[in-house]
């Protein structure tokens, strides 16, 4: 990526997405809703929040044009649908069928991949699965149900291992499996999820807990780290290699030699990721954009403004015009985490929207 950013900003109808700074958008995020059947305390209040009216959400229809635009005339090859819950959009397969009929430019369908809390997954991998979906990202901070219970203020891992198990008979592969690394009982935690995923052959990526839940509940200091991370694990007796980020993705990979579990039980080798996204950022290579479930337009998950997309598409705007008000946002994306400078974490600012409202 340039050091420094170009100033000039294109005004042509563009084939491709580029920032100031030299990055190109590869990869599609977009919010089917801002509805959650869980209330983790790191996301949201006990209460949830005032979820967004149907009319103001994007119709499959809308999604489809805008995943059109992205893939077929943007250069996009990668979709990833999240909420909110996704799955709480009754009409999730068919927007998944619109999006399997889409071509990138060397003639391959986008992969389509889907972040949900596996709630009712068992009962809808297969249809989701036969409309094009490609893999899944299923949160799991815990594998003791009384913490689950504590961090999702809702008994239900019984019923999202029903749905990670559907995932797998559907032959949505690979599982990977989200942590948000929150300090209390991390040190127990931690290993079990480790040596159970490796068990079960899911791909373990924990998550730092980044300022996007409820107003005032974020401090920097409670940030548990990638090097706190790794230091839990190492001491409950993982032995563990860096790779890197091979692909370019968030998640910095380890590699695990098989081992044995704090419970005794054995696990084989593998790999654990851990998103950094706080205190080890990786926005000079983000190939990034985001869609809300409203239609609003985010190029960074930090970001202070947000460009409407809806609001021209169904007032009649051409599909030129609609490229161009994305071009001309992405154009202006800040070089890092909501800003021009890189920031230590005590300089985050919370965006208006939290998590559930952005989409991850």
């Amino acid at each position: 990526m340039s050091a420094q950013a170009i100033t000039v900003v294109p005004t042509a109808v563009p084939e491709q997405l580029v920032d100031r700074f030299g990055r190109t958008v590869r990869d599609l995020r977009i919010s089917v809703t801002d509805r959650c059947n869980l209330r983790c305390t790191y996301c949201m209040p006990a209460q949830g929040l005032a979820w967004l009216p149907g009319p103001q959400l994007l119709t499959v229809a809308e999604i489809a044009r805008l995943a059109r635009l992205a893939v077929e005339r943007l250069g996009m090859e990668r979709i990833r649908l999240t909420g909110g819950e996704p799955l709480l959009r009754r009409d999730l397969e068919q927007i998944v069928a619109a999006l399997s009929t889409l071509r990138t430019r060397i003639g391959t369908k986008p992969d389509i991949g889907l972040t949900t809390n596996g709630l009712g997954l068992d009962k809808r991998a297969a249809a989701l699965r036969a409309a094009g979906l490609d893999r899944v990202n299923i949160s799991i901070d815990a594998l003791d149900p009384q913490n689950y219970a504590a961090l999702t203020r809702r008994d239900r891992l019984q019923d999202v291992l029903r749905g990670v198990a559907g995932a797998q008979a559907a032959g949505l592969d690979p599982i990977k499996v989200n942590a948000v690394a929150v300090p209390e009982g991390l040190s127990e935690r931690a290993p079990r999820l480790a040596a159970e995923c490796l068990r079960r052959g899911w791909q373990l990526r924990f998550i730092e807990h980044m300022p996007l839940g409820p107003r005032g509940t974020w401090r920097a200091g409670d940030v548990v780290g990638a090097d706190k991370v790794l230091t839990v694990l190492r001491r409950a007796g993982f032995e563990l290699a860096p790779v890197g980020r091979p692909d370019r993705r968030p998640a910095a990979l380890w590699d695990v030699a098989a081992g044995r579990g704090p419970d005794g039980a054995d696990y084989p080798a593998g790999r654990i990721g851990v998103i950094a996204s706080v205190t080890a950022p990786f926005c000079a290579d983000c190939d990034r954009t985001r869609l809300t479930a409203d239609g609003r337009l985010l190029t960074c998950l930090f970001s202070a403004t947000d460009t409407d997309l809806r609001s021209p598409m169904r007032a009649g705007a051409a599909d030129e015009e609609i490229m161009r008000i994305w071009a001309e946002a992405t154009w202006s994306k800040p070089r890092a985490h909501g800003a021009d400078d890189l920031q230590a974490p005590s300089d985050f600012t919370a965006p208006a929207r939290t998590m559930s409202a952005i989409g991850g």
